[in-house]
């Protein structure tokens, strides 16, 4: 790599970052967020912790796996770039008598010690960071020898990643990234921690989105999914209702409700790795 490629990409990778924060803030993702729970419940059980072991939740959102750590009685952190996402889980918290501690970092960046934490995890968060195998290299770095790395990724042939995938074929990724959805391929983990860890389990599993009908979920995440909102406004009405239209057909091709609601499964990775 010549001297001057270097300040480009982490010049990229800062402007992306910056991006990426604005998007989540935008709209109001703990709407869709909160639905994610079970997600959290299961990697949780899981990576089995023990009561009284130090958590860390990266890219915590509204706070699914931190409240999941918590009510396994664990000392829990929970951290996120988005400071409104982090006061949702914290009102979570408050209405649970859950301690969590709180602050706002960027996951490619974690201000801890190497080994600080018992247990790292992200569901659906690290996978969005810019830099991939420095965001993987971050969990490492803080997770503990012995410890547990758990992630939850959505994978790429999933309806999530498809809609993902959508939503790119409109508004294309900056030259040099790479799909949030390679997080949920098992060659891109193995790639990532590989011989740095003792183990690594990796199942596919399915989360279910349940809405009243298609119109509903497409009312849902444009209005309230920063992604979705920001990729909207990059888009002429044209544009706009050609890209409604092939969500449609996505979902009609994956709904498994006959009643005229919306029952669609969405594969993602769960990834328990000990370190």
């Amino acid at each position: 790599m010549s001297p001057t490629a270097t300040p480009d990409r982490a010049e990229l990778a800062r402007r992306v970052t910056e991006y990426q924060r604005a998007t989540w803030a935008d709209g109001d993702y703990g709407r869709i967020g909160i639905t994610l729970q079970i997600t959290g419940e299961r990697l949780l059980e899981n990576m089995d912790p023990s009561a009284g072991d130090t958590f860390l939740d990266i890219a915590s959102g509204n706070g699914n796996a931190a409240l999941a750590a918590a009510r396994r009685n664990c000392r829990v952190t929970a951290t996120d770039f988005v400071p409104d996402l982090l006061g949702q889980s914290q009102a979570r918290a408050v209405a649970e008598f859950a301690d969590i501690d709180y602050a706002q970092v960027d996951a490619e960046d974690l201000p801890y010690e190497d080994g600080t934490f018992d247990h790292v995890a992200s569901t659906f968060g690290v996978m969005f960071a810019p830099r991939q195998p420095r965001a993987a290299r971050e969990l490492l770095r803080v997770c503990r020898p012995g410890g547990r790395i758990g992630l939850a990724s959505w994978t790429p042939d999933g309806f999530a990643g498809r809609y993902f995938q959508l939503l790119c074929d409109y508004v294309p990724l900056p030259a040099g990234l790479r799909m949030p959805t390679s997080w949920g391929t098992r060659d891109f983990v193995a790639r990532q921690f590989g011989e740095r860890v003792s183990d690594a389990q990796m199942r596919e599993r399915a989360f279910v989105f349940r809405y009243r009908s298609p119109d509903h979920w497409w009312y849902i995440f444009t209005t309230f999914c920063g992604l979705t909102r920001g990729v909207f406004r990059r888009l002429d009405d044209e544009q706009r209702a050609a890209l409604r239209d092939d969500v449609m057909t996505l979902i009609g091709e994956l709904n498994r409700a006959h009643d005229g609601t919306m029952v669609v499964e969405s594969t993602y990775l769960e990834c328990v790795i000990t370190r």
